[in-house]
């Protein structure tokens, strides 16, 4: 088995670890397994690039450039002079969230591993040495994450602030961590108290949607954020601070280094030390309660209510006309509403098609005054939604219940025509149309009732690129291809196709300038799309 030089690190404390009662052969081997388990884990930032065939290599490791990359981003708020508890608290806030949105998304199957209940509570071991091995392996990858993340602004810090500022700098990004480490804790553990194992798993995976969105737009707001940040701004802390834990690490500052001894300041720098390690108590305390709450992910939760309603069914047949299309139309959807694999993969591009209109009209807004651009048509930024299209439909393919399959072959399918179709037809309903509806009423609102022609244009364009894009990614039947298959350069496949969006929008910007441009653009539109639906989507 590997050796890995974080456990040489570990044994400099092989005597105090044994001292303080704990089996360190036992509790090592452990650790080794466990470090050699991980290197067959994506990180959740990565995730959407699969996975590569080959050696074994700890992929966390691999990505830690990406924090690194974010720590710069931190760098600016440290040089606003010195409004120290202004400045430090905005920095702490961006650390905190990206390292517990991390800490949820990545570590969680580390703080949630049952396989010690399953394989280790059945052999000679120590509960506290599998208590202690699991506590390490977490402060391990935490340790690298937020060396990484912080590595550049500590260095900048000590350089152009000075040892006491790296100093106060180091201690509250040691604080910050235990903190995390004991929130994310108890926050499953008051979750498991109260909900079953599948509550857990799905706000887990929406966390890890909401780290992939985030880091592909954040850089738009750090981009943009001196453009609202007064540099001579003041900060007065006031009651309520107590409650955000950002502007408890960056009290400190503003006390020892400013010479602030405000009462509050002073409460807000004891709470940044006591609280913490007070946490961690309470943590240890309710440790053995917490583990015996991790069997209920084990379980599978009780019975779904049918969602299946009159109205829904309805719907259904008036979408697709033969059974077999329906059929495959409620198979799709409960693929795409429970693969919790699919989801990570496919929802953060959902996200992303959901801001990508607002960067635009954001843009527009920097560039001019809100009643030119409410008169402009920057409405057609709409079409940048379109963008989550050939993304979805190449992720289609897969499934991480591929061997399945086989159902394909021994179902009584008469046309495989109706199996792309209801897929199709479920996308655009179950995760296309929510989103664009939501669109459209924020545009309405912004840009007035007279674009709801132009809403519904694009929309007709939308559902004929989505059968353009089946054609030209069309590989394997749906959900039939394991997500392991993805390729990394499969993400550049869907470029070519921002072209075809291009070409979408151009059309409807013409038709603006024609006389009865739009109508008669609309009538086209809806006959292409019947056309398209028609005889385009044929068996293979």
């Amino acid at each position: 088995m590997r050796e890995f030089r974080t456990l040489l690190f570990l044994d400099w404390f092989r005597g105090l670890i044994t001292k303080l009662g704990f089996d360190y052969r036992l509790l090592r081997r452990i650790l080794q397994v466990k470090l050699t388990m991980d290197q067959r884990r994506v990180p959740t930032i990565f995730q959407q690039q699969g996975r590569k065939k080959g050696k074994d290599e700890n992929r966390f490791i691999k990505s830690l450039w990406v924090y690194a990359l974010f720590g710069l981003f931190v760098i600016p708020f440290m040089f606003f002079g010195d409004q120290y508890f202004f400045q430090m608290s905005i920095t702490f806030a961006i650390l905190i969230f990206i390292v517990m949105t991390s800490m949820i998304s990545d570590f969680s199957v580390v703080i949630l591993d049952i396989r010690d209940h399953t394989i280790l509570f059945t052999k000679p071991v120590e509960r506290k040495t599998i208590s202690l091995a699991k506590t390490i392996h977490v402060f391990i990858y935490l340790f690298f994450l937020t060396g990484s993340l912080t590595a550049i602004p500590l260095v900048v810090g000590l350089i152009n602030k000075g040892i006491s500022f790296f100093l106060i700098f180091l201690a509250g990004i040691f604080l910050m961590n235990i903190f995390i480490v004991v929130f994310t804790a108890m926050l499953y553990y008051f979750i498991l108290q109260y909900f079953d194992g599948e509550k857990l798993k799905d706000i887990i995976n929406y966390v890890q949607i909401g780290l992939s969105v985030g880091l592909a737009v954040g850089y738009q707001v750090v981009a943009r954020s001196f453009e609202f940040v007064d540099l001579t701004i003041t900060f007065t802390p006031k009651w309520w601070n107590i409650f955000l834990p950002p502007i408890w690490f960056g009290a400190p500052f503003e006390w020892l280094l400013n010479g602030n001894h405000n009462g509050l300041i002073l409460i807000l720098s004891c709470i940044a030390v006591v609280f913490p390690f007070l946490a961690l108590i309470v943590y240890v305390k309710a440790l053995p309660t917490f583990e015996k709450n991790l069997q209920k992910l084990s379980s599978h939760g009780g019975n779904k209510k049918k969602s299946a309603f009159r109205l829904g069914e309805g719907f259904t047949m008036v979408l697709c006309k033969s059974k077999e299309e329906r059929a495959f139309y409620r198979f799709a959807q409960y693929m795409m509403k429970n693969e919790r694999e699919f989801k990570l993969k496919v929802y953060p591009a959902l996200g992303f098609a959901m801001v990508m209109p607002f960067i635009f009209i954001f843009n527009g807004l920097m560039e001019g005054t809100r009643e030119d651009l409410l008169t402009s048509s920057m409405y057609l930024s709409i079409y940048s939604s379109f963008i989550v299209i050939p993304t979805v439909v190449m992720m289609l393919n897969y499934s991480g219940k591929y061997k399945g399959s086989w159902i394909y072959k021994v179902a009584p399918v008469i046309s495989m025509a109706s199996v792309y179709k209801g897929t199709l037809k479920a996308f655009l309903v179950k995760l296309f149309l929510p989103l664009y509806t939501l669109l459209s009423i924020v545009f309405i609102f912004l840009f007035g009732y007279r674009i709801i022609p132009e809403v519904i244009i694009a929309f007709v364009s939308a559902c004929i690129f989505t059968v353009v894009c089946l054609e030209l990614l069309r590989g394997t039947l749906p959900f039939s291809e394991s997500f392991e298959g993805i390729q990394q350069s499969d993400s550049w496949k869907v470029l070519p196709f921002y072209i075809i969006v291009g070409v979408f929008l151009a059309l409807h910007y013409v038709a603006l300038r024609l006389p009865f441009g739009i109508p008669i653009y609309l009538v086209l539109l809806l006959v292409t799309n019947w056309i398209v639906w028609k005889t385009a989507i044929k068996d293979q």
